[in-house]
């Protein structure tokens, strides 16, 4: 894609277990009740206020995400089971920053089943083919073992290590990297 040429906006996304639907202001009481968890949060940054006041979800929602997604500067997805579509389960999203594109948080009931596995492929599919990027990093606290075990089954690698803040305090930033050339080595049989 041409630097000049405007993004594309949120598409529905889907994998096999997993639909990807564009973020809207009415989730944000879903998002409120499943994201406002130490265990879910603890690893963020520390701009993610805690404790999570109420109210929180939509103003982020309302206030960051939609005019966000509408400068075409950050695509943000609502994920649900195609099993019940109904039922908000977590969110995944990109973002066109220099050392960050790439954040996700799953309610705890569907942790520990690769669910978040199957949403990173299909938002780094749109990131590297519909977006056309050269490059994914994501930033992550070192203490989040599970974030950079899906890192390393990925195929990144960890390009920076700094300080930081996050919601549970002061700790190792590190910044994963996949490149396109990585990307396509290890998905080009799978890209349909």
């Amino acid at each position: 894609m041409h630097p000049d040429e405007p993004n594309p906006a949120t598409p529905r996304l889907k994998t096999a277990r997993l639909l990807l639907t564009p973020l809207r202001e009415h989730d944000a009481d879903a998002f409120q009740a499943l994201f406002a968890h130490w265990h879910i949060v603890r690893h963020l940054t520390h701009h993610v206020p805690w404790p999570y006041p109420a109210g929180e979800a939509k103003r982020f929602i309302v206030q960051d995400a939609l005019p966000a997604m509408a400068r075409g500067q950050e695509w943000h997805w609502s994920l649900r089971l195609r099993s019940d579509p109904a039922q908000l389960i977590g969110g995944i999203c990109l973002m066109d920053e220099e050392d960050d594109n790439r954040g996700f948080w799953l309610g705890q009931a569907w942790q520990r089943q690769r669910l978040m596995s199957e949403a990173c492929r299909a938002v780094n599919r749109f990131w590297f083919q519909t977006l056309g990027r050269e490059r994914l990093r994501v930033a992550k606290s070192a203490e989040c073992l599970a974030s950079r075990r899906l890192s390393e089954r990925e195929g990144m690698h960890k390009v920076l290590e700094r300080p930081a803040m996050f919601v549970s305090g002061p700790a190792v930033e590190q910044v994963w990297e996949l490149s396109r050339t990585a990307w396509l080595a290890h998905h080009a049989p799978h890209i349909t």
